[in-house]
């Protein structure tokens, strides 16, 4: 990356200096050019430029063009100056991400393995002892004493983020997320992992950034960066990082564990306490927020979901994963993506400018959505409890076959379970895309027609109608379900409803399916999903056009294999072809529904 910034550069000042030929400019640009080239052309060269260096040098020529040359060509100069300000040496900033369960398994090997940097019987410490140990660390561990591959490798990147950001300067690596976070301790071992390679603790230049993902990481978040906001070397971290706090939340996760309604709230409290609590130790929260493009994965009308955002929650700054396909469908032009970029600003802007468009919810209007939620996850739970439910997805989908493809950002499923997969270890990316590819979207509805049957009959339909009329956070959590389920198509898999091992699993997603429809339209008062929307709906339709026949040929492909697998015959390689022809029409699938889950 920067070798591609520094080329970019270098043809930006070639093309300055041919207009540049004025006494007192032309001889800086030359030599600034010169610079550039050997840093980007000459093999093994050693770097020597910085973003200081050019931006310097501009400053200095933008000045004697505006005092000496009647400020010709001033705004190119100034075009480049406001790139060196944006992309520095470093293009785009990239980010450490790693496990808490790996970091815990790095310092039991440290307590059993290292000579004294912490106590030897750390495994058998409190957590609060363990913090203790940790941040205590006053030494130097040697990454060979790591039988483990990840393990050393994990331990090796405080050295790494310290290369980097030595040649890039240090907006080039300067974030730590801890994935499955769900302690205080899984914060501190980071900061306690670049202790342990000799850093002092004023020398971490590295926000380190929590990620909650599971209900129970959500519900717990605001106790854990309590006891965090506590820690007095923490806090003095935080000092140096700008008295801020970046909190990264999943959303796909979240939905994954908890189902549509129940992910989405969760989120929202989390927000709420998290700002709450951050504000009250003095530190500003940014929240990183993991959603896809899909509604499951916290996409859909995503501007929607910021702009019902009151002043309770964090919003001065918004930060936001986007991936894959979605990336190309949204921003990949330069309308499409001035547009995108435009409706989140907008949200953003509008919520400090007029501070009671959306007013936060009111207390009873939280408790409905408690109630509305739980009710959503009860009937989520049977759903993901049902003792065939990854079997069904492995079977069914083309979620096997997605580690064959090459074209995920990370690995269907975590560990190196052999054979088929539990829930458990499936991630939740491919989980959203396995139901995509059935076009059953579980993520995005299940559990939603259920909690409003139920708060039809305790009589309350009436209070949760009011709260969509009134509440533009639970509107467009509606709208994003009924997008989610517009991408529905349970046709396809029809032939399933008989299934003598998968049947009842079917008929118990399409009934709630057919719950769902009934009562959203009956809340939205439309005739039809998504009647608000003609314009995306008619979208959805045109994109269906393509992905429906790929998708029946998918399922054909699928169904020989189950059979060539009941019989246990291949055929002279058919069930390799087979399989070729699902992962061939997953790129098509994929291609032509951009953000369809």
């Amino acid at each position: 990356m920067r070798g591609a910034i520094l080329k970019c550069y270098y043809l930006d000042i070639r093309r300055l200096k041919r207009r540049l030929t004025f006494p007192g400019v032309e001889e800086p640009i030359a030599a600034l050019e010169l610079k550039l080239y050997d840093n980007v052309f000459v093999p093994g060269f050693k770097i020597n430029i910085t973003t200081q260096e050019i931006k310097d040098t501009l400053v200095t020529v933008k000045a004697i063009l505006e005092e000496k040359h009647n400020s010709l060509f001033t705004s190119q100069v100034q075009s480049l100056i406001n790139k060196i300000d944006l992309f520095g040496l470093y293009f785009a900033s990239l980010d450490i991400r790693q496990e808490s369960t790996i970091h815990q398994k790095l310092f039991e090997t440290v307590a059993d393995k290292s000579d004294g940097i912490i106590p030897g019987n750390y495994t058998e410490l409190s957590e609060t002892e363990k913090i203790k140990a940790l941040l205590q660390i006053n030494g130097v561990v040697d990454p060979g004493i790591f039988e483990d591959e990840v393990a050393a490798d994990t331990a090796q990147i405080p050295m790494a983020v310290k290369t980097i950001q030595e040649y890039n300067g240090e907006a080039g690596c300067n974030r730590y997320i801890i994935s499955q976070c769900n302690s205080t301790l899984n914060i501190i071992e980071v900061f306690a992992l670049f202790k342990m390679q000799g850093f002092a603790n004023d020398d971490i230049n590295v926000d380190i950034v929590p990620l909650f993902e599971t209900i129970d990481d959500l519900g717990n978040a605001g106790e854990i960066m309590k006891t965090l906001y506590s820690i007095p070397a923490y806090k003095e971290h935080l000092k140096r990082r700008k008295n801020t706090q970046t909190i990264m939340l999943g959303f796909s996760d979240g939905t994954k564990d908890g189902g549509y309604l129940m992910a989405n709230w969760s989120i929202y409290r989390a927000k709420e306490e998290l700002t709450r609590i951050t504000r009250y130790y003095g530190f500003e929260v940014i929240f990183f927020d993991g959603r896809g493009g899909p509604p499951s994965r916290g996409g859909g009308k995503t501007h929607k979901f910021y702009a019902s955002m009151g002043n309770n929650i964090s919003n001065r700054e918004i930060q936001l994963t986007i991936q894959g396909q979605t990336i190309s469908s949204n921003f990949g032009i330069i309308d499409s993506a001035q547009y995108n970029l435009e409706q989140l600003l907008n949200a953003g802007i509008t919520n400090n400018i007029h501070v009671d468009r959306h007013a936060p919810l009111t207390g009873k209007q939280e408790e409905l959505l408690q109630e509305l939620s739980s009710y959503g996850f009860d009937e989520y739970k049977k759903l993901k409890e049902h003792p065939l439910l990854a079997s069904y997805l492995y079977e069914i989908s083309p979620l096997r076959f997605y580690s064959e493809t090459n074209i995920g950002s990370r690995p269907a499923k975590r560990g190196k379970t052999q054979g088929g997969i539990s829930l458990k270890d499936l991630r939740a990316i491919p989980f959203a895309g396995a139901w995509s590819q059935l076009k059953q979207n579980v993520p995005g509805f299940f559990g939603v027609g259920s909690a409003l049957k139920k708060m039809e009959y305790i009589g309350r339909f009436e209070d949760v109608k009011k709260l969509y009329d009134e509440s533009l956070f639970f509107k467009t959590l509606i709208d994003n379900c009924e997008m989610a389920m517009s991408k529905s198509y349970f046709p396809l898999t029809a032939y399933m409803s008989q299934d003598e091992t998968y049947g009842e699993l079917w008929n118990m997603i399409y009934e709630e399916y057919q719950l769902t429809l009934g009562y959203i339209l009956k809340l939205s008062g439309n005739e039809e999903l998504m009647g608000n929307y003609p314009v995306d709906k008619l979208s959805i339709s045109m994109r269906e056009r393509i992905v429906l026949p790929l998708l029946t040929i998918q399922q054909y492909a699928m169904s020989k294999i189950r059979a060539l697998d009941a019989n246990g015959e291949d055929n002279e390689g058919l069930k390799d072809t087979y399989g070729k022809l699902v992962m061939r029409c997953s790129f098509g699938i994929i291609n032509a529904g951009r953000n369809s889950a």
